[in-house]
């Protein structure tokens, strides 16, 4: 084996275990302990609360209540499917006055499937092959029928 060759093997075997090693990315966005600790609870109001840690990304039915930062952390290896290895919630409760009346901190362990949304219409209409609409249809149909 030439000094070349075992170049380019020794170039392939690490480019192979590269592309093997796994990808992490973090998506959203959640405010750190020592941010969190300007919040004050009974005291802080909804623009002090943006202005320490900043609004949610989240609108439309949050706004007006309470807001909620997430922020996840997802492990792709090769072709296999993402898989979260991390998420965080932190949940600031607000009262009718606009004063932070809770802080909470969620983890992944805590995390629960929730549906927001839920849409089904139940269908009475029964799926019949086009053969047996046809031979359905074969009794239906008189001879005046034909002839007009």
């Amino acid at each position: 084996m030439t000094r070349h060759a075992a170049l380019v093997i020794a170039l392939g075997a690490a480019l192979l275990v590269a592309a093997c090693a796994p990808v992490y990315r973090n998506h959203g966005y959640v405010p750190t302990d020592e941010d969190l600790a300007l919040v004050e609870v009974g005291k802080s109001t909804r623009d002090e609360v943006a202005t320490a840690i900043g609004r949610p990304s989240s609108s439309g039915l949050l706004s007006g209540g309470d807001w909620y930062y997430v922020g996840s952390r997802w492990k792709h290896f090769g072709a296999r499917a993402p898989q979260e290895i991390e998420r965080q919630v932190v949940a600031v409760s607000f009262t009718e006055a606009g004063l932070v009346s809770n802080v909470e901190r969620f983890g992944l362990q805590d995390g629960q499937v929730v549906v927001l949304s839920r849409r089904v219409t139940e269908s009475n209409i029964r799926s019949l092959g086009l053969v047996r609409q046809l031979m359905g249809s074969l009794g239906r149909v008189s001879a005046g029928q034909l002839l007009n």
